[in-house]
């Protein structure tokens, strides 16, 4: 990712929303070294930031809807999270929650693209998204898996001035050119069950290292630790609830 700081349009912060919040705490710290601090506030439903040292990376909540799945949540930067919102709904999309506030801290809505991806949006206020990308235990990457990567290119660049890297089998979004995530096809070797959707990749000092630990914990390799061609070492993990994830190699995103 060449993003280093919460810039409007690109990722700043991934939550994951758990059938068991206790449970991820202890699976997340044994796989990143993540420290959890839960919000005492009853209003504040449970919301558990996790952090690397000071820096806070991530968050846990609690499943608040029903039939909301366990999964990861990308949520990119925004100036004005009202404008975008309406420019996703103009533009295909659907407006699942907000905008609304949160505290004093930012603003944020819950929407999808055309296919049904969810992802957030957060204007920022006291609150500006992840203190670290790209460091181990960090956000280093996302990945859009998509069946219809025309239609995902149209929207995403309509919504938020993304550009397109020009790779033929693994386009690139970024900003103004600032690579942070890709584009992967949900081609006819997938089930037809596997839903198109946003994958988080945190990055680690060593991918077979942590690829073990996260098995060891509970977890099950969905993509053991692979060498890509011209790019970086990765695998892709299921916790034990069910949510997806994917790890890389530091320093070698993109």
């Amino acid at each position: 990712m060449k993003i280093t700081e919460p810039t409007p349009g690109a990722p700043c912060w991934v939550e994951l929303g758990t059938s068991d919040v206790e449970a991820a705490k202890v699976y997340y710290r044994h796989v990143f070294g993540w420290r959890a601090e839960t919000d005492p506030r009853e209003e504040a439903g449970g919301y558990t930031t996790l952090y690397l040292g000071a820096a806070p990376v991530a968050a846990l909540t609690p499943l608040y809807a029903p039939g909301q799945p366990t999964a990861w949540t990308v949520s990119f930067a925004t100036r004005d999270a009202d404008a975008l919102t309406a420019s996703v709904t103009e533009a295909g999309g659907r407006q699942l929650m907000g905008p609304m506030d949160v505290f004093d801290v930012g603003r944020f809505a819950v929407l999808t693209d055309p296919e049904g991806v969810v992802f957030s949006i957060w204007q920022a206020r006291s609150f500006a998204g992840a203190a670290l990308f790209n460091a181990p235990g960090s956000l280093g990457w996302v990945e859009l898996a998509t069946r219809d990567a025309e239609a995902a290119k149209a929207f995403y660049t309509r919504v938020f001035g993304w550009t397109v890297g020009t790779h033929e089998d693994y386009p690139q979004w970024g900003i103004d050119g600032a690579d942070f995530g890709g584009l992967s096809a949900l081609d006819e070797f997938y089930p037809e069950d596997v839903r198109a959707h946003w994958l988080p990749y945190f990055a680690v000092a060593d991918v077979d290292e942590t690829a073990a630990r996260a098995a060891e914990s509970g977890g099950m390799l969905l993509v053991p630790p692979t060498e890509v061609p011209h790019g970086p070492k990765v695998a892709v993990i299921r916790d034990p609830q069910g949510a997806s994830f994917g790890i890389h190699r530091v320093g070698t995103e993109g």
